[in-house]
Order: C-alpha cells, then sequence, then structure tokens
C-alpha cells in the first residue's frame, strides 16, 4: 500500500507540473496586453518593454515556464502587480474561503445523495424511487448559477432568513449562515449524481453471492445493507467526488462571484480582467493543486476500502 501511496502522489505531482506548464502557456496566449492593462493607455512603449522585462515576458517561452516552475518550487509565487504583496500570501487570504464553500457542498452531496441513493436502490421500482429519480434528474439539469441568483432572491431579498452576500465576519455561526446558500448552488446537483450513482451500484451489489450468503446465515437486512452492501457501494462516490471537486472549483467561481465571497474563484476572475498574470498563474496553481490532491486522496481511499481498485490501477 505504501509503494501504491507514494507511486500516486508522484503522479499527481507530475501531472500538477503539466498542468501549471500548459496553463502558463495558455495564460500568456490570452488575447490583451498586461503591460497596457496594468500601465494604462498612456504609457509608452519604453515603459511597456521595461515592465516586460521585469516579468520576463521578454523571454522565450520555454525559458520562461522554467524559470516560473523553479520559483514555485522555491515557495515563490511572484508579487501581485496591484497590491505589490506576495502572490503566496494574497492565495492564503483567498483559499480559506474556497475550501470552506467546496468541502461544506461536499458534505451536502455525499450526506444526502448517498442514503437517498441507498433508500432508492433498496426501495426498487416503488415510489420512492421513482420520487427520487425525479429529484435528482432535476436538480442536475438545473445550472448552479441560476440555484445561486434564485436562492438569493428568494431567501435573502424576499424572505431575509439568510445573507445576500460576503463571506461572514469571522466568528463559527456568521461563517456558517453565510456559507449555506453558497454551499448548496455549489453541490445541490452532485446530489442527484450521486443518489443516481449510488442507486445502481447498489442494486448490483445486492444481487451479490455474498450478500446472499449473508442472507442465508440469518442477518437482518439493515445489517446486511450497512455492513457488507453499501461498503462496496460507496466506493465508486468517493471516485466521483474527487473528480467533482474540479467540477465544483467551477461552480464556485460563479457562486463566489455573485454572492461576492473573497475565495480563489472570484480572485481568479479580477486577475484575468485585470491581466494580473501572477495572481492568474497563481489561483490557478492552487486550483489545480486542490483538484490533483482531491483525486489522489480519492484514488487512496478506494484503494484502502477495496483492494481490487488498486490491483486495477496498477494493471
Amino acid at each position: 500500500m505504501l509503494g501504491y501511496i507514494l507511486r500516486r502522489t508522484c503522479l499527481g505531482v507530475t501531472v500538477l507540473i503539466l498542468a501549471v506548464s500548459t496553463l502558463y502557456v495558455l495564460v500568456q496566449l490570452a488575447p490583451g496586453d498586461p503591460a497596457s492593462a496594468m500601465l494604462g493607455p498612456r504609457a509608452t512603449p519604453a515603459i511597456k518593454a521595461e515592465f516586460a522585462e521585469r516579468l520576463g515576458l521578454d523571454q522565450p517561452m520555454p525559458v520562461q515556464i522554467v524559470k516560473y516552475l523553479g520559483s514555485v518550487a522555491q515557495g515563490d509565487l511572484g508579487t501581485d502587480l496591484r497590491s505589490r504583496r506576495p502572490v503566496s500570501e494574497v492565495l492564503m487570504a483567498h483559499l480559506p474561503h474556497t475550501v470552506q464553500l467546496i468541502t461544506a457542498a461536499m458534505l451536502l452531496a455525499a450526506g444526502l445523495g448517498i442514503p437517498l441513493g441507498c433508500l432508492a436502490a433498496v426501495r426498487r421500482n416503488g415510489l420512492f424511487d421513482r420520487l427520487i429519480g425525479l429529484l435528482s434528474v432535476s436538480v442536475i439539469a438545473v445550472p448552479s448559477v441560476i440555484i445561486a441568483i434564485y436562492g438569493m432572491l428568494l431567501f435573502s431579498a424576499r424572505l431575509g432568513w439568510l445573507p445576500a452576500i460576503g463571506a461572514g465576519e469571522g466568528g463559527f455561526g456568521s461563517t456558517l449562515h453565510h456559507l449555506i446558500m453558497p454551499a448548496v448552488a455549489v453541490g445541490i446537483g452532485w446530489v442527484g449524481y450521486l443518489a443516481r450513482l449510488v442507486r445502481a451500484s447498489m442494486i448490483e451489489v445486492l444481487s451479490a453471492n455474498y450478500i446472499r450468503n449473508a442472507r442465508s446465515f440469518g442477518l437482518t437486512e439493515p445489517r446486511i445493507i450497512s455492513r457488507y452492501a453499501l461498503r462496496v457501494a460507496v466506493a465508486p462516490t468517493i471516485t466521483v467526488l474527487g473528480v467533482g471537486v474540479g467540477y465544483m472549483l467551477g461552480s464556485a467561481v460563479f457562486a463566489e462571484i455573485v454572492f461576492a465571497r473573497p475565495g480563489i474563484g472570484k480572485l481568479m476572475y479580477d486577475a484575468v480582467i485585470l491581466r494580473n498574470y501572477p495572481v492568474t498563474l497563481g489561483a490557478v496553481l492552487a486550483s489545480s493543486a486542490l483538484l490533483i490532491a482531491a483525486t489522489t486522496a480519492a484514488d487512496i481511499l478506494n484503494a484502502i476500502i477495496d483492494p481490487r481498485f488498486k490491483e486495477g490501477q496498477e494493471q
């Protein structure tokens, strides 16, 4: 198992390096001139050339990538062109808000999707199963930005139950209060995905031979489901949640813009608008690292729960 964890971690680091290199090229090739965006239209060509030289934008692209990766390896992500603060400091001020949002969305998706899918499988083809299927398809079909906007209009503007903007004043209660609507907007669609996935997996597991053997030994149905069937059926859910972090990060960008949360998504959006290269690359690096860490952790957890998963990955 230790060897598998090391190999999976090395693969994650390699993917992160390739992702950052690719995204560095894409950011540099994006339309617009960062010097004109930062210095204004009245900047002279000499000032723009000096600005590009200071950022290293006058060098060949491979040299820029190698230098940037070397700086990242040393913990130097550059300097924010607007505030003149280190990019790492700017990211650490915004990253916790995005981590809170993604974690809350994942807990919501798993906390509702897994039990609903399990119950739907146990009561297969019944009224409850059909109702869960209908609700699952409904929440999957609605974009998170629409849920965010209508949630704000209903629960903030009309009912006044939940705050419309911000991330709270620092206390746990205030943070949780401001987190409810963004977490629902990001995670509600994944409740439907997980419910359908767990239902299909549970139906397959409940027809397995070892489940029939457990019933023949006189074990109760709740014990069979909780101790034997659900543990195997939930394994695909872990993988989906790991991959789903990337989709949730995309949804978090819209949620943070709508609810004015100071997270990585809103930081990235503002940096792209201002052509702030160092912050844009730092935000992309942080988002990529979160996604790769989540998928790596999901694979390791799956290997611990079900050793057959590790054997399939190694073949």
